[in-house]
């Protein structure tokens, strides 16, 4: 062996072996398109379902109402285009006009003499009852009707179901359950997605209230679980500590391999 080449062995000898680093490469391009394509589904989407069902309420409003506009007051008659929403429009303005009437001595005097003929009828008397018990309770505010959200075990001991507490049980049904439970409760148990439900009476000392307004509640059944309602708990704040190296490639190596959520993250927020 020369002298030379014991000088280049000696050499790397003294020189530090760096460690083999990993080239992580970047988000490709079909894959950036797809994350923008996602994020414009995701700001669009509800912005175009919304004003769809806005569009066809007022257009079914509109369609039913205007055919009974007298020609003399339609203002379509005297312009040379549509006015979408007159209809809508009519009813809130008819709607207001027999509140505002309703609520005179006349107004009062002739609603009684219409729910006595009413209260004659058999099968429309218990219709109308109900519905004008519900409206008035929920609108004008009579109880706590869906003001509480709750889980109870329902339809079995170990199955949890999301509900409403709607009010206190009937006085007869907390009598005949004195001896089983101190207080029960209407827990109302809608279907995902809620067209019919369940009345369940449960003891208050077996309903979980939980930490969600009713619009939240609401938004979780209509999904049938798949909008999750953030968490309104207080959060404890973690303190700093020292992560190692590995750690830290490791984060980047998952927020490369993620670039579609972090794009939908920026698009949602910018949409709320």
């Amino acid at each position: 062996m020369s002298g030379d080449q014991k000088d280049l062995k000696a050499q790397e000898k003294a020189q530090p072996v760096e460690p083999a680093r990993h080239r992580r490469e970047g988000i490709g391009f079909m894959g950036r398109l797809r994350a923008y394509f996602l994020a414009g589904i995701l700001v669009t989407a509800p912005i175009a379902i919304t004003a769809y069902i806005a569009w066809w309420f007022v257009s079914l409003i509109d369609g039913h109402i205007r055919p009974l506009i007298p020609s003399a007051y339609n203002p379509e008659n005297y312009l040379p285009f549509s006015i979408p929403g007159l209809g809508l429009l009519v009813v809130i303005l008819v709607v207001t006009l027999i509140g505002a009437f309703a609520a005179g001595y006349v107004g009062r005097l002739v609603l009684g003499v219409g729910e006595g003929v009413v209260g004659r009828m058999p099968v429309v008397r218990s219709v109308y009852g109900a519905v004008k018990q519900i409206f008035e309770t929920v609108l004008a505010k009579k109880s706590n009707a869906f003001r509480e959200v709750v889980i109870v075990q329902y339809p079995r001991t170990g199955a949890w179901s999301l509900g409403f507490i709607t009010g206190n049980a009937h006085p007869e049904v907390q009598l005949k359950l004195a001896g089983q439970a101190e207080d029960i409760v209407n827990v109302f148990i809608p279907c995902a997605p809620p067209t019919a439900g369940y009345l369940a009476m449960v003891p208050r000392r077996d309903v979980i209230v939980l930490n969600m307004s009713v619009e939240d509640g609401l938004k979780l059944v209509m999904s049938g679980g798949i909008v999750v309602p953030p968490d309104r708990r207080p959060t404890l704040v973690e303190p700093p500590g020292d992560h190692s190296p590995a750690d830290h490639s490791q984060d980047q190596n998952d927020d490369l391999d993620q670039p579609d959520r972090k794009v939908l993250a920026a698009a949602s927020r910018s949409k709320r």
